[in-house]
């Protein structure tokens, strides 16, 4: 700091600023117009690069170099000065052969003086305060140039690190804070801030984090910490510095309160973001982890005051999105009045897991499955979700929207667009997306003959909504596309509550082999001939491939065995949780697995007609047993369309 201030005073300094940023301290000179200057400080910066063998990255060095000189030649310098820059980046770029030097302790921004005048004098009597503290008694000379800053003056490589960690900033890195409005609510606690932090300690999220919770409770900071740490954990391959990593994210972390509809209270969210964001690049996601009518009394008001102007907003939306077709076009178009469709991301979680990421994957990466997705090869189509979940924990939940509005419209859809899509121009988020909303587009309306509801017997002897609701908690359908590829293939879909286990999976079911010379060792059960692919997430991740082959032994024996690929075996890695996928998928702008406006809105026009007609019909669901398969017309559904269900629930 020593040189910096000898180089300043022998300059012509209108002002200048020392300010602790978010990316480092960062020293800035408001100069006349002197070439003396321009040149004397260039020459500083050669000498810090060639004195401070720092042991960190060079290209950040030569990238920062490089956007100064950017900024130089805006000031449309004089072409002997311009060409003396260049020289001083040349020699950078070759400095890697004799130093690893990275400039960490001070940023010089070189400004016109004619052109920041009145930047300057809004600084008012604060700069010139720290001016006068910082260059009292400083001169200039060649000496001091060629002895250089104090040693005692430049810190360690840690010490830098520490401050900038403090500062929550980090020099040339964009910072991002990230809100979570109902921080204080079951899935703020219990998936996103777990989420966050496992991202956080893997490194997925960039070192100038900020996590800011929102909510009406009147807590505090560490009333917050308290709450995020009693549910966050290590994963189980990942436990070095566990604890050193947790309460670097806890001190990240602040708490505003305010009502969800309170433009002053996203004013002050607004302002503690900007406190630590300093004046580098500044990115934000805000996740809405609120109930569907509060939706628009937060994403409003955060819109108008929330959104940083120094680089890019996105906001996280929960499913269920709507409640019809109508309200959530209403929706949507009061969210693109102050959004636009790319800060937009719908999340649903079950979207999240890795076997969705494997659809694509195994289709269009691999020559052996990609020829045969097509109505000429495979039979049907299966799509099966269940869970034990009980009845008194989703029963509020369900007796408000019930299963098709919050699983079949956003997950089994998605699902089937996925798989049915055709090939995308490229894996970018929008062409895939392009492709999705062709085919939910294409999708049958459903009839209701070929849908079978069920609900979840009620067995705790208590009276209240749910129970005496006729919502369904568990639904089977039979579903059709429209188009050259999957004419006549049948999507059977069916998922529920309460049931047998915990079951995820999707299952191809290809055709029988025309003419098989081996179809009579099968008897009379000809589908024991059929091939099948098994992508599963629950009860374990695998892949399944059912084949026929002889058992070993004399004579001519046959047998349908599975080829399998069990994760637990093949991989040494916890499977990361589906929202740390996703959450990671909205910080790197990726919009695949999320639901656009025009995909929203052909959801709602496959699945309205039978909502409306159950609703209005009240039609009644088929009550089945906790712990059991479901509604018996499940099994009817599937033949009537020639599909045998598995049975391995």
């Amino acid at each position: 700091m020593a040189g910096l201030a000898a180089a300043a005073s022998a300059a012509t300094v209108a002002s200048f600023q020392f300010q602790p940023s978010l990316s480092g301290s960062r020293f800035t000179l408001v100069a006349a117009p002197a070439a003396s200057f321009r040149t004397q400080a260039c020459g500083l910066r050669c000498w810090i690069a060639a004195k401070l063998k720092l042991r960190k990255a060079l290209k950040r060095h030569v990238w920062q170099l490089q956007r100064n000189l950017d900024a130089r030649r805006n000031d449309k310098l004089p072409h002997h000065l311009e060409a003396a820059l260049l020289t001083e980046n040349r020699t950078h770029r070759n400095m890697h052969h004799a130093y690893d030097v990275l400039i960490i302790i001070v940023t010089i921004v070189l400004m016109p003086y004619d052109s920041l005048g009145a930047a300057t004098t809004d600084s008012g009597g604060e700069m010139a305060s720290a001016s006068s503290d910082l260059l009292a008694g400083s001169t200039y000379s060649e000496n001091s140039m060629q002895q250089g800053p104090n040693p005692s003056e430049i810190r360690s490589p840690v010490q830098n690190e520490e401050s900038a960690m403090s500062n929550g900033h980090y020099d040339g890195e964009p910072s991002l804070c990230i809100a979570v409005i109902g921080a204080t609510g079951e899935l703020a606690r219990n998936k996103v801030f777990p989420a966050l932090f496992a991202l956080y300690y893997s490194g997925f999220l960039p070192r100038n984090v900020g996590i800011f919770g929102y909510s009406r409770k009147k807590i505090t900071d560490e009333d917050l910490r308290a709450i995020i740490e009693a549910n966050l954990t290590c994963r189980v391959d990942h436990h070095e510095n566990c604890d050193e990593k947790l309460n670097e994210f806890l001190k990240r972390t602040y708490y505003i309160d305010a009502g969800h509809d309170n433009k002053d209270g996203m004013s002050r969210l607004n302002s503690r973001m900007t406190q630590i964001e300093g004046t580098r690049a500044a990115n934000r996601i805000f996740y809405l982890a609120v109930p569907q009518e509060a939706l628009l009394d937060v994403a409003l008001p955060l819109a108008d005051s929330a959104q940083t102007k120094q680089g890019w907003n996105r906001i996280i939306i929960e499913k269920p999105f709507g409640f019809t077709g109508l309200s959530s076009q209403r929706v949507t178009q009061s969210l693109l009045s102050r959004f636009e469709e790319k800060q937009i991301y719908r999340i649903d979680h079950l979207l999240g897991k890795d076997l969705i990421e494997n659809l694509t994957v195994l289709r269009f990466s691999n020559l052996v499955f990609e020829p045969l997705w097509s109505r000429t090869y495979i039979r049907n189509v299966q799509v099966i979700f269940s869970e034990e979940t009980a009845t008194e924990i989703q029963g509020r939940y369900f007796g408000n929207y019930g299963i098709i509005r919050d699983i079949v419209h956003s997950h089994i859809l998605q699902t089937i667009a996925l798989f049915a899509m055709e090939p995308p121009v490229s894996l970018d988020g929008e062409d895939i997306r392009d492709e999705k909303v062709k085919v939910l587009r294409s999708i049958r309306k459903v009839d209701l003959e070929d849908v079978v509801l069920g609900q979840l017997k009620d067995t705790s002897g208590k009276v209240d909504r749910y129970t005496k609701s006729m919502t369904p908690t568990y639904f089977a359908a039979a579903m059709y596309i429209d188009n050259a590829r999957w004419d006549g293939v049948p999507f059977l879909i069916k998922t529920g509550m309460g049931l047998m286990k915990n079951r995820a999976e999707i299952r191809i079911q290809f055709g029988h082999v025309p003419g098989n010379i081996y179809r009579e060792r099968f008897g009379h059960d000809i589908d024991l001939d059929t091939n099948e692919l098994v992508l599963r997430d629950q009860p374990e991740e695998a892949i399944l491939l059912k084949v026929n082959n002889k058992v070993p032994g004399l004579g001519l024996q046959l047998d349908a065995s599975e080829l399998n690929l069990l994760y637990r075996d093949k991989y040494d890695t916890e499977v990361p949780d589906s929202y740390e996928h996703l959450l990671l998928d909205v910080l790197d702008g990726d919009s695949h697995l999320f639901m656009r406006s025009d995909e929203l809105a052909a959801a709602w026009n496959v699945l309205t007609p039978v909502i409306h007609e159950i609703d209005q019909n009240r039609v009644a669901p088929e009550l089945y047993e906790a712990g059991d398969k479901g509604p018996i017309n499940a099994y009817y559904l599937a033949a009537k369309h020639g599909v045998r269900w598995d049975d391995d629930w």
